[in-house]
Parts: structure tokens; sequence; C-alpha cells
């Protein structure tokens, strides 16, 4: 059963971890967007903290021409301060918002200082929205703009930029790892185990069974047909049943939204 516990959750990775490229290289840029310089790079707090090194990485390439980090407090803030306090020795973060934990860390380990900031969001919805505003505020219209989430959300990250951002702005997708299961001694395993500070098992599992019936589009998810927060998305059947098999098959609950978070 792992076996095809693994192969399904797979599915479910494959569609959610949206990469338009297959390396973030000005090379691979250009190859498919004939540009060697994105306008925008934006990393939202909603990553686990190998983000940073996603994203230090690309800023050490020029990938972009201005950088910016989201997040102020939402679901995942918590999980990221506990897991960032190890590298922040000094500081104190425990009322930081994710935006201002990635600075900090981006500064101490890379020297990376230029970076704009949007603290105030608290969900994946005014996340995009707080940052077209805070764009608007500083009259910077991106033609391209590389965007980076957590693996699990950048699907949802995607529809929402779709609904919001100008219809002539190129969006492209940079999920900040991609890590698929696999079995090993018949246990369900993840098959890297060198992207630093993963979410356990239970929880990425977690994570991922809970975008389904978010970006499934009727009156219970978050498309036109629902909440309208995103953009329609298309779900193909065999991420669908792919999602039918794991919620038989697994004691893993799907995610509830917090209201604590919600737009206000």
């Amino acid at each position: 059963m792992n076996t095809l516990i693994a192969k399904n959750l797979n599915i479910l990775i494959d569609f959610l971890a949206k990469r338009d490229l297959t390396v973030l290289s000005p090379d691979k840029l250009q190859a498919k967007y004939k540009i060697n310089q994105a306008d925008l790079l934006i990393l939202f707090g909603g990553s686990i903290p190998e983000g940073a090194n996603v994203f230090a990485k690309a800023h050490q390439q020029n990938i972009a021409k201005n950088y910016l980090l989201v997040g102020g407090a939402g679901h995942t803030t918590e999980a990221l301060r506990q897991k960032m306090q190890s590298s922040l020795v000094d500081i104190d973060i425990s009322t930081k918002s994710e935006a201002e934990i990635f600075a900090l860390y981006l500064k101490n380990k890379y020297n990376i200082t230029d970076c704009l900031l949007e603290t105030k969001s608290t969900n994946c919805g005014n996340n995009i929205t707080n940052t077209l505003a805070l764009l608007k505020n500083l009259d910077l219209k991106p033609k391209s703009i590389i965007f980076m989430q957590d693996a699990t959300m950048q699907n949802r990250m995607d529809a929402g930029f779709r609904k919001y951002c100008p219809c002539d702005t190129a969006l492209i997708n940079y999920a900040t790892y991609k890590v698929h299961f696999t079995v090993q001694n018949d246990k369900l395993c993840l098959e890297q185990n060198n992207i630093w500070q993963m979410w356990n098992i239970d929880k990425y599992i977690e994570l991922l069974m809970g975008e389904i019936p978010r970006l499934t589009d009727n009156i219970n998810g978050y498309g036109p047909q629902g909440k309208d927060f995103i953009a329609h998305v298309d779900i193909p059947q065999e991420v669908h049943s792919a999602y039918q098999y794991l919620y038989q098959h697994l004691n893993i609950k799907t995610r509830q939204a917090n209201s604590l978070y919600a737009t206000k």
C-alpha cells in the first residue's frame, strides 16, 4: 500500500509545486522568456526556511532588478520562528513577521540588505493584494515577476496572482523545493533528506492534502464558484483521483482554515 500512497502523493506534489523553470538562472530565463533578468523576485513567508537559501542563490545571480519579502503572521509563522531561531541566536524573533525573519537571516548569512518588505499580510490572498498595493505605492510596475512559495502552496499563489495581477505581467513560478516520496523497507519516506528545516512527513502530507479542496472550484473552494479568493484552477482527473485515494487510505485530516488569519 505504501507504494501506492507514495505514487499518489507524488501526483499531488507535481501539481502543487509549480516550477516554470527547471533551474532558476539567467540562462534559463533567457531561453524561455527572452529576458536575462526579471523585474521582481518575491519570496513569500509561508515557505520553509530553505526558501531563503534558494532566494539567496537567485539573488547572487542577479536574477531580478528588485527583491521583495512578503509575510506578516499566519498559520505557518510560529513554525518559521521556531525553525529560524537557531540560526538567529542573538536576536529575539518571537514577535517578528515572516518577512522580517527572512530579512534578518538573509542579512546575517548572505549580507543581502536590499529587499523590500511587506509585513502585514496574514494569508495567501492578502499576500498578493498587499504586495500589489505596495508595488503601486512604490510606483513599481514589473512586467515580469518570479515568485517563490512553499511547494504545497505554490499553485494557489499562482491562482491568486492570475486573479489580481495585470494580465500583461509575465508570472514565473518557482516553488522553493520539490520533494517527492519514496518507499524504503516498506516505510514511506522522502527522496531527499537534505532540505533544511523540511516539514515532517505528517505535516507535509497534511499541507498537500489541504490544497486540493481549496483549489477545487466549487462552492466550498477558493475559486470563483466558491469564496472567490483566486482565479479558476483546472485540476486534472489524475489529481482528483489521487486525492480521493489518499483521503480514503490515510488518517490525516485536511488542514482547516484558521479564522484568526482571515482577511479583515
